[in-house]
């Protein structure tokens, strides 16, 4: 994409596979399968472009709210992606990483998450991260009982941001993409979206590829982020 201002991090809420399996008469957990399918895909384009981070909204702290089926074919699902994907990720040069809670999640599943985290290590090309059993608000409090627990006498934010799930060398999201329509964070990296560009796509998560990606990587290199600031004309006349 020549002359186009790349985010380095971009953030996804997937919003849509059970509608888009309602669409076609089928069980909501087929939606979630073709979803997986999407996430590859913006995999790999963001790979190819040369984008650094991707962090996916894959199960909050309330999806264990849904029906159990649906929540333990989640998990199924997770641990046979890995399984199946571990080999393709380390040959691409791709690390996976996994931010939220883990105390909740089945040990099958964690194993395969620890295992997708151990043998990706030292990858390099892109850094991806799956939010599974994950709240901000979870985070937030998770940190600040960490932060008790440590006695420190003075909190800031810089000492906040180390008890928090993503490293401190990923930076905070530029671009939050969002599908199906809807327009709401969702209790999703609360701490990291204060100055992040949001695009909302129409379109259900199983339907959004490459083309769809470009066009919010399209709009978001024609934004101006002044993070707080002034333009410059706006400078000169102040």
């Amino acid at each position: 994409m020549p002359n186009i201002r790349l985010p380095s991090h971009v953030a996804f809420i997937m919003d849509g596979n059970g509608r888009w399996a309602k669409k076609r008469g089928l069980p909501r957990i087929y939606g979630h399968a073709e979803g997986v399918k999407s996430a590859e895909r913006i995999i790999q384009t963001a790979k190819e472009l040369g984008i650094k981070y991707l962090t996916f909204y894959a199960f909050s702290t309330e999806n264990w709210k849904r029906p159990e089926e649906e929540v333990n074919f989640l998990m199924e699902l997770l641990r046979w992606y890995l399984r199946e994907k571990i080999p393709s990720f380390v040959e691409d040069d791709i690390r996976i990483s996994f931010i939220g809670r883990r105390d909740r999640i089945p040990q099958e599943t964690l194993k395969w998450m620890e295992r997708a985290e151990k043998e990706t290590a030292r990858c390099g090309s892109l850094w991806v991260f799956v939010a599974v059993d994950y709240g901000g608000r979870d985070e937030l409090v998770r940190a600040v009982n960490r932060i008790i627990s440590e006695k420190k006498r003075k909190v800031d934010e810089k000492l906040i941001r180390r008890y928090l799930d993503l490293p401190l060398e990923v930076p905070d999201p530029d671009l939050l993409i969002r599908t199906a329509g809807e327009k709401r964070v969702s209790n999703f990296l609360l701490w990291y979206l204060s100055y992040t560009e949001f695009y909302f796509a129409d379109v259900l998560w199983p339907d959004f590829g490459k083309e769809e990606f470009l066009k919010a990587l399209q709009d978001f290199s024609k934004r101006v982020r002044k993070f707080g600031g002034l333009f410059p004309d706006e400078e000169e006349n102040s």
